[in-house]
């Protein structure tokens, strides 16, 4: 590790975190973990943009680090960088649009351990305990333009950057990723 250098250090989950997975543009990160929660991050700058709730309401701190069968296990970003899937231990496999709040669809499926989705987004594939590997068609989707600007900027330009872009408040609101 004498070549890599420690940018930051996010804090925030109350359990292990044991998955994660940067959007296409690398402008966020979504991470899971045991405390029963996906958040969405800002790496750039540390924020918390979203929140997705596995257990409902969500349980305290104290108690988001027990045994609650709700322990998410895997987070992957679409390549649209607009949706991401995740799976917990109740049995789901959840679709969620990260701008909002709760999934948009909800598939089932037991001893879930990981997923992934194909390089064109038209597929999530999901492995399990039992040595299978399960299958999703993924909707198509026109992405708004701007999330196709947001995409197309942050590519080349971390958060502090896009920040400070000579354009006008309305503008930068448009183009950062904001709750």
């Amino acid at each position: 590790m004498d070549k890599y250098t420690m940018i930051r250090k996010l804090e925030g989950h109350h359990h292990d975190v044991v998955a994660c997975d940067f959007s296409p543009d690398g402008a966020l990160l979504a991470t899971a973990s045991y405390d029963t929660r996906v958040y969405i991050w800002d790496p750039h700058n540390g924020d918390i943009l979203m929140e997705f709730g596995h257990l409902f309401p969500p349980p305290t701190p104290i108690f988001a680090g027990g045994a609650n069968d709700r322990w998410v296990r895997s987070v992957s970003f679409s390549h649209d960088g607009l949706h991401i899937a995740s799976l917990a231990d109740d049995k789901m496999v959840r679709f969620w649009r990260i701008d909002e709040d709760y999934p948009v669809q909800v598939a089932p499926l037991s001893n879930g351990l990981c997923c992934a989705f194909s390089t064109d987004g038209s597929v999530l594939a999901a492995g399990t305990h039992d040595g299978s590997v399960y299958f999703w068609a993924t909707p198509r989707q026109v992405a708004s333009l701007q999330h196709l600007c947001r995409m197309s900027i942050r590519r080349v330009m971390p958060t502090q950057e896009v920040q400070k872009l000579p354009v006008p408040s309305k503008v930068l609101e448009f183009l950062l990723y904001r709750v």
